[in-house]
């Protein structure tokens, strides 16, 4: 990991077409600005993580068929024969 020390109006340029600006540093967070072209998608980390953990929970939970005999007991109906 390469660690810089930046200070408010100051940038990074990341290749030939991204370049991360410093634009204020408060007592409660540092405000980024991201100029990058329109193909490139830029994430807040705990974004990714949470929809990759969602999308885990979900494949465990429709692979369970205990879950869905479950759901089914709930709506009345009983899970088809294998």
């Amino acid at each position: 990991m390469l660690v810089l020390t930046r200070r408010a109006n100051e940038s990074i340029v990341i290749g030939d077409d991204i370049t991360v600006t410093i634009l204020a540093v408060t007592p409660s967070g540092v405000r980024v600005g991201i100029d990058a072209p329109r193909d490139k998608r830029i994430n807040r980390a705990e974004i990714v993580l949470a929809v990759s953990d969602a999308n885990l929970q979900a494949v465990q939970t429709s692979s369970d068929e205990s879950a869905e005999s479950a759901l089914l007991s709930i709506l009345g109906r009983t899970p088809p024969a294998p």
